[in-house]
């Protein structure tokens, strides 16, 4: 696995939510366009004690899957646990220790920063991994059907 792109779509608190959000939507859609992703995968929402916080995540999250559906691009998301286990080996794992292991996965000369690209990275590398196990259940699926089929023909 090499990352081909990385980074953080940086916007300050000052902007109204609706242009901070507008630029989210429009860089996302930028690079979904030039890179032309088959799938997109994000941080399911988690719903802590700051909950103005999450909202605005939440609303982030909502602007990105736009971005992907407008394109025909499928979204997925993975809990906070779900990528550190991925990553890490640990559904607690630290910041630090989930850029150490992002850099050290992708091949990278030293881990990613800011921490939010490394975030970005580290559900990159969870849905690839959760991706190739998706493919192999189809797969093993799709063996069981025609072998069932091939059965019921013979």
């Amino acid at each position: 696995m090499v990352a081909l792109d990385g980074g953080v779509v940086e916007t300050t608190p000052e902007e109204p939510m609706a242009r901070r959000l507008e630029r989210i939507h429009r860089a996302l859609a930028e690079l979904i366009a030039w890179h032309e992703p088959r799938a997109m995968a994000i941080e399911a929402v988690y719903f802590g004690k700051n909950v103005h916080s999450a909202t605005a995540v939440g609303q982030a999250s909502g602007v990105a899957m736009l971005a992907a559906a407008q394109r025909g691009v499928s979204c997925f998301d993975y809990t906070p646990q779900a990528i550190k286990m991925a990553v890490c080996g640990s559904g607690a794992a630290d910041k630090r220790q989930v850029q150490q292991m992002v850099g050290t996965l992708l091949g990278l000369p030293e881990p990613p920063t800011p921490d939010h690209a490394a975030d970005a990275l580290a559900v990159a590398i969870c849905h690839g991994g959760s991706a190739g196990h998706r493919q192999a259940v189809a797969a093993a699926d799709a063996t069981s059907v025609g072998m069932a089929a091939e059965g019921l023909a013979g």
